[in-house]
């Protein structure tokens, strides 16, 4: 640890996640359901990914979004979950603040991306819906390519931006969190010398991240949902709201679970229950995604039918 010039107060270099150690009975079982919740998101998210790639049936924006969104989860879900399956057979809980502060940055930015991702797909169904004579031509594969890129470079800008800045703080103790992952709140709870500017920066890019995709989102299944209702027949009404509903589904996942963690106020909630929801966020909601889009898509189940068909004809030949 190092002197703080013109202090006798020393700088934490080391930060202790305390992550589930209050259920030290059940650290074994946690493990277990931890480690099972990884296999089956990176496999889902995987085949996903392989699906959209090798079948041509699926070669069209939605599909293009969705490998992004599924490359994105394996991703995300390899920066959070190792680590609490590690906290899980360990008593030490200790990270270094280098490590913290990568770990953070590689967090932020695949939520900040995935805000991102989500903000598209909503457009991308808004296009298809309400401007069908004109979708094809204005999603073509250089539009969607740039759009799947501008969503990557902002997250990963404005989670730089946000981090960087968080980084800069000077910590002097206390250095535990009573998270599983490295927090941007929990960080700056633990700074010496709180900072306005810090503060702000943070609100103002989580606001970037966050709300402005969201509010692009209301206002795209606003207007999806004007032109369902004006669609004469029932049936024509379920198709077009069936090609919205995994997409629908997800963002209800994602954004409730922001609204309730960080927007609903906390007075009143257990540590417990907020660190629960973060799991939800963060482990769970990664697994849910490939389900949520192959059961409820029958293109997806077509690709994999034919995959594995495919698969076990190369076999016997």
């Amino acid at each position: 640890m190092n002197d703080m010039p013109g202090t006798n107060q020393t700088s934490i270099t080391t930060f202790f996640l305390l992550s589930f150690k209050h259920l030290c009975q059940l650290q074994f079982l946690l493990f277990l359901v931890f480690l099972i919740i990884y296999i089956v998101t990176v496999t889902g998210n995987i085949l996903i990914l392989v699906l959209v790639v090798t079948d041509e049936c699926l070669h069209t924006p939605m599909y293009f979004f969705l490998a992004n969104l599924s490359f994105l989860e394996t991703f995300y879900s390899s920066v959070v979950t190792p680590r609490i399956l590690s906290d899980c057979l360990s008593e030490d809980g200790s990270i270094s603040l280098g490590g913290c502060i990568t770990q953070l940055f590689f967090y932020t930015s695949m939520a900040g991306v995935e805000c991102f991702l989500l903000a598209i797909m909503a457009f991308d169904r808004y296009l298809a819906i309400c401007k069908p004579l004109h979708y094809t031509i204005i999603m073509n594969f250089r539009v969607c390519l740039q759009l799947a890129v501008v969503s990557w470079i902002s997250g990963i800008l404005v989670s730089a931006l946000s981090v960087g800045t968080v980084s800069k703080l000077y910590f002097c103790g206390p250095n535990q969190m009573d998270q599983f992952v490295c927090d941007m709140e929990e960080l700056m709870k633990l700074s010496c010398k709180k900072s306005t500017l810090a503060k702000m920066t943070v609100f103002v890019a989580c606001s970037i991240a966050t709300l402005v995709p969201f509010v692009f989102i209301i206002i795209s299944y606003g207007c999806i949902l004007s032109a369902i209702l004006k669609i004469a027949s029932s049936a024509g009404r379920q198709k077009a709201f069936s090609t919205c509903a995994a997409h629908l589904t997800v963002v209800s996942l994602y954004y409730g679970t922001i609204i309730i963690l960080y927007v609903i106020p906390k007075a009143g909630q257990s540590p417990e229950f907020h660190k629960g929801l973060s799991v939800v966020y963060t482990v769970v909601t990664p697994m849910l995604n490939p389900i949520v889009y192959s059961l409820r898509n029958k293109e997806v189940r077509g690709a994999f039918n034919k995959l594995v068909s495919s698969s076990f004809k190369n076999r016997i030949s």
